[in-house]
């Protein structure tokens, strides 16, 4: 028997029969997570560092007596397509060095002339008289020689800021040791021997500091520069023995411990109605101190007192070969220094060096890092750091380092025993509450980083990270 239903019948919707989820969620407490933090990230650097103990706030590096040579980075200035260089940037030059003659300066900057270069043109040849310095403002240049079997051998990649033939300004007999090509468009500033003559010849000031250049006791150096310990071997019988002492820098480099702080409010009420099941000051001190952490490896990378881009020397700065990183440019980077810890590179670095890796044919290893795999080179590990800078042209550093006070390596600064001190070199002060009833509390933590000696760290500059078409 068939039981007939009116389709008004079949329009009714069906009856509750129970309690709906949407109504018994007000009756429950439904399991949840902690707040969540976009900005947290590995902090490798953190991590890597040794941390040294810093009473007194000041960290004191001692090194045997050097002398520099003034062999750093010029800067320039651009005004449409014509560019000048800072007249006061002349003193990175080696035989300016020390020389702060702003007038003189401006007349020898007043002289250098302006050279546009295209991609593959060669700039000075092997062998060819060197009659003028090249200061580069944009652009990348090669420099080549000849090797004992008569092959072209690569000698080294100067990049913006980078410069050549010095010693063709003091030097009449001066020859070019190498071949400069220029693998990229650019624009550098020279200055001929007879023009830098002209302005030493009416500056008695500079002709006196050039001749206590040349009388600087070359003799006296190691190649690293330091003064050297006079010593001797393989003499027999009663020789005489030369007698020596370690001098000391005069003026060692002291680091202050720098600050990062903030204040975190909490309102009484949320403190007091709504701290379970999780404590609302506990959740909110947790992520403050997390985005103060990020913030401090930031400037552990980028402070320009301490920061390692800004402290790396430049002997220990090099550019690519070719652009993107490839295994011979941090084979390169490797060979700079002894016993290197870690390389430090953003994830797009990262990404860019296992392309080029693919591209050879070759593969990072992988070696455990605290029970964690991670990629590696020659056995050191390539860590994430995405406080790296990425330019806008899509360019970034490696950074290369060796770690440790007993390695005369890179070490972080801090002090512990802070008033309050809620994780090792961070205090938490209770500062009160005010008359709307919010509660106060300083977040407080004293960093810094030293580089021991010059070589434990070093920079891949102007790496190219962008894929490549094609």
């Amino acid at each position: 028997m068939t039981v007939e239903t009116s389709p008004e019948a079949q329009l009714e919707p069906s009856r509750q029969s129970s309690l709906g989820t949407a109504a018994a969620r007000n009756l429950a407490t439904t399991a949840k997570s902690a707040p969540q933090m976009q900005e947290i990230t590995s902090r490798w650097l953190l991590r890597m560092l040794p941390w040294v103990e810093t009473k007194g706030g000041t960290y004191r590096v001692n090194r045997r007596l050097s002398y520099s040579v003034g062999d750093g980075y010029i800067e320039f200035v651009q005004d449409g397509t014509d560019v000048r260089v800072i007249p006061r940037e002349l003193g990175e030059l080696a035989l300016l060095r020390g020389f702060d003659d702003d007038e003189v300066l401006s007349a020898i900057a007043d002289r250098c002339v302006q050279r546009d270069f295209r991609a593959g043109e060669v700039l000075v040849e092997r062998g060819t008289p060197a009659e003028r310095i090249h200061l580069i403002a944009h652009g990348r240049i090669a420099q080549t020689s000849v090797g004992k079997y008569d092959e072209e051998v690569a000698v080294a990649t100067l990049a913006d800021g980078g410069h050549f033939g010095e010693n063709a300004l003091v030097d009449s007999d001066a020859r070019w040791d190498c071949t400069a090509t220029a693998e990229t468009a650019g624009t550098l500033l020279t200055l001929s021997r007879a023009d830098f003559e002209a302005v030493v010849s009416r500056a008695p000031g500079l002709r006196a500091h050039l001749q206590e250049f040349r009388s600087l006791p070359h003799q006296r150096q190691n190649k690293h520069g330091e003064a050297e310990i006079a010593m001797s071997a393989g003499h027999t019988g009663e020789a005489g023995l030369p007698s020596a002492f370690v001098d000391y820098e005069l003026h060692p480099r002291e680091y202050e411990l720098s600050v990062a702080q903030t204040v975190l409010r909490v309102h009484t009420r949320v403190a007091d109605l709504y701290n379970g099941p999780m404590n609302q000051t506990e959740e909110q001190l947790r992520l403050t101190i997390e985005a103060l952490r990020e913030r401090q490896e930031h400037e552990l990378i980028n402070n320009r007192e301490f920061g390692l881009l800004h402290n790396a020397a430049f002997k220990q700065r090099i550019q690519p070969h070719s652009g993107p990183p490839t295994p011979d440019d941090l084979d390169e980077l490797l060979s700079r220094r002894r016993g290197t810890r870690v390389f430090l590179a953003h994830p797009r670095t990262i990404a860019a060096i296992g392309r080029e890796f693919n591209a050879y044919g070759l593969y990072p290893d992988h070696v455990d890092l605290g029970g964690q795999q991670v990629p590696a080179w020659r056995g050191v590990p390539i860590l994430p750091c995405n406080k790296i800078p990425v330019s806008k042209e899509s360019t970034s550093s490696i950074i290369a380092m060796r770690t440790g006070e007993d390695n005369q390596g890179v070490i972080g600064l801090r002090q512990t025993g802070l008033p309050e001190e809620y994780e090792p070199g961070l205090s938490v002060r209770f500062m009160g509450m005010n008359e709307q009833a919010i509660m106060s509390y300083l977040v407080t933590t004293y960093y810094s980083a030293a580089v021991l000696l010059p070589d434990a760290l070093g920079v891949l500059e102007n790496v190219q990270i962008a894929r490549r078409r094609g």
